[in-house]
């Protein structure tokens, strides 16, 4: 698995995940990226499959992550102000117990719940309330002032910025 990222510096998020995700992909096959579909619940993918990947970006960041597994990445910056009412309807019950009331730490559990919403293609329904998550979770990663978290079907393996 493979973690690439940019700043955005007054250009185009899109336009920079597609280049970071063309780099990642010319690296890993040699080819030029191929055609990208969307799930009817809008998730994009290769047809062909074999590699996948994730692209989350903040007001100042892309990043993407290429890998022969589903995989889900978000990103959001560090200090970004979080309602924490948010929180009753975003935990667990197991979470709630646990969270500190900071927005740190509720910001650390939206970034690996988006990263999960990514990777099974579900979107932010009311199952992510039946998810566990710590906020120091081993997939979250702080990469360039951001919380990175990068989520696949095998969570024992750790993400290889490039």
């Amino acid at each position: 698995m493979k973690l690439a990222w940019q700043r955005l510096e007054g250009r185009n998020a899109h336009e920079v995940g597609r280049q970071l995700l063309s780099a990642l992909y010319l690296q890993e096959t040699g080819c030029d990226l191929p055609e990208i579909a969307t799930t009817p619940q809008g998730k994009p993918y290769f047809p062909g499959g074999g590699l996948h990947f994730s692209i989350s970006h903040t007001d100042h960041h892309v990043f993407c992550c290429l890998s022969t597994q589903n995989v889900g990445l978000d990103a959001e910056e560090i200090g970004r102000p979080m309602d924490l009412r948010l929180a009753e309807r975003w935990l667990s019950p197991e979470e709630l117990s646990a969270f500190d009331n900071r927005e740190d730490s509720l910001l650390r559990l939206f970034v690996l719940k988006e990263s999960y919403a990514k990777l099974t293609g579900r979107g932010w329904g009311n199952y992510l309330k039946h998810t566990n998550f710590s906020p120091q979770a081993p997939q979250l990663q702080i990469i360039d002032g951001c919380y990175v978290a990068v989520l696949t079907n095998d969570q024992e393996e750790p993400c290889d910025a490039v």
